[in-house]
């Protein structure tokens, strides 16, 4: 029986092996080689003029929630998160990490745990925040801007994030509409085996502050839609106390 299982569970990892292998060689990409960083300058200043980038830089405050499970209330000015998934809640201060709390079921955790509910807790908000504000990021430190060439003799704008978040040395190339703003982009990162995946930027909202947020993303079969999306300049504005950060100031 156990060898039965065996061989069973072999020719499971065989066929899986066998799919990998063709989806791979089929839709992997090679990343491309871009050039001419001023055009590219140009085209992600066009890029941003149409999501009203000076919008974003001025909103301090903005709360949303990715692919229904996590909860984010972001005080940009203050650089301050709150990350709330399952039965925990976690509170980061970016600039004096110690400060940042964790809480499992309302019980504060501390020593080696909140280490790690912390460290978990940033890496959720630095995959989740790129997938709310990622055509906001294409100017900051680090960053290079190239122009790529599409199929159809297009401009697209590749960026790579040479430092920053989780995964530097990450590059997406973006597609934009006839109006500049972003449809698509494709990804060449860490945590994907395969390059030039697609992940859309679609069903544009805007803010109370005046920002633009793409609310739905596609990755082949994968729906992921963000909710919940407020912008404000103070606490108030999104319903929430003065005193919401005060326990990691």
């Amino acid at each position: 029986m156990l060898k039965k299982i065996g061989k069973i569970f072999t020719i499971i990892l065989i066929i899986l092996a066998v799919l990998f292998a063709t989806v791979y060689l089929f839709q992997n990409e090679k990343l491309p080689i871009g050039n001419n960083p001023e055009k590219a300058d140009h085209l992600a200043n066009k890029m941003l003029t149409p999501l009203n980038k000076p919008a974003w830089d001025s909103t301090h405050l903005a709360t949303w929630t990715f692919a229904g499970r996590h909860k984010y209330v972001w005080h940009k000015k203050y650089e301050m998160v709150s990350i709330k998934w399952a039965d925990n809640l976690v509170y980061l201060n970016l600039k004096e990490w110690k400060k940042g709390k964790a809480f499992v079921n309302n019980k504060e955790i501390k020593d080696k745990d909140l280490d790690v509910l912390r460290g978990k807790a940033y890496a959720m908000f630095c995959n989740d925040s790129f997938w709310f504000i990622a055509p906001y990021k294409v100017f900051d430190d680090g960053v290079i801007r190239k122009i790529v060439k599409t199929e159809d003799q297009k401009d697209a704008l590749l960026v790579t994030y040479s430092s920053g978040g989780v995964t530097p040395g990450d590059s997406y190339l973006w597609v934009l509409d006839e109006n500049n703003v972003p449809l698509y982009f494709k990804m060449w990162v860490k945590i994907l085996p395969i390059g030039g995946i697609k992940g859309t930027w679609e069903n544009w909202l805007t803010t109370k502050t005046g920002a633009k947020i793409a609310s739905t993303h596609k990755i082949g079969p994968i729906n992921s839609a963000i909710t919940d999306i407020q912008t404000g300049h103070v606490l108030s504005d999104l319903n929430l106390k003065d005193s919401y950060f005060e326990l990691i100031k």
